[in-house]
């Protein structure tokens, strides 16, 4: 006998059925061994058994940042399955950076930078996102706060910093702190990344991933 929902009305046996998330299949490039790698495979470790592998994280060591966006490209065409690809990387001293973030935008790859650098997203997990303009102030303020909130110095190569993160930080907090920044930006018709100080889109994929899987 079909159930029926709060209106009374029978379900069909399609209504019934457990809904199943499409995750899709994620590419994510990025030119960084330590801190993006650890992170996003942390990520990927905190998923459901059955999805891990639909998020594939490839690390190119020593590549030119602009060099990132072909490689994304020629990953993404040796394996069909992968329909999002990403491109992760910071701003730090990479001059020619808002041209990089177009070219990808123009060939309908997904960026998730940081500005000045990776570690103000993760400042995000703690409530707040200070302005900096160099990467190496940002670093260093965010190791001082990591080991206040955690008990433990900041290394970049830490496998578990994305557990530590997660455990210690508040993950849905960092999303709403970090899209806020980037929108309150755009509002203020700063278009440009170079300029958006203190700000990451990597917040984007992370919430793309999360809503998915809680679906």
């Amino acid at each position: 006998m079909a159930k029926c929902d709060r209106t009374g009305k029978r379900k069909t046996r399609e209504q019934q059925k457990p809904r199943k998330f499409e995750l899709g299949y994620y590419l994510v490039v990025t030119d960084t061994e330590a801190t993006e790698r650890y992170y996003f495979e942390g990520l990927q470790e905190s998923l459901p058994d059955d999805v891990q592998g639909k998020l594939h994280i490839e690390v190119i060591p020593k590549i030119k940042t602009w060099d990132l966006v072909r490689k994304c490209q020629d990953l993404l065409s040796l394996d069909p399955q992968y329909r999002k690809g990403w491109i992760v990387f910071d701003r730090d001293e990479v001059t020619n950076f808002d041209d990089i973030v177009t070219q990808a935008e123009g060939k309908s790859i997904n960026v998730g930078w940081s500005n000045p650098c990776f570690e103000i997203w993760l400042y995000a997990y703690f409530g707040k996102t200070p302005e900096f303009r160099e990467s190496t102030d940002c670093c260093m303020r965010f190791g001082r706060e990591y080991e206040a909130k955690t008990g433990r110095k900041y290394i970049k190569s830490d496998k578990k910093l994305y557990d530590i993160m997660y455990d210690k930080g508040n993950e849905e907090n960092a999303i709403k702190i970090t899209k806020y920044r980037y929108e309150d930006f755009k509002n203020q018709k700063i278009e440009k990344p170079s300029e958006m100080l203190s700000c990451s889109t990597v917040f984007q994929l992370v919430q793309e991933i999360r809503e998915k899987v809680n679906k």
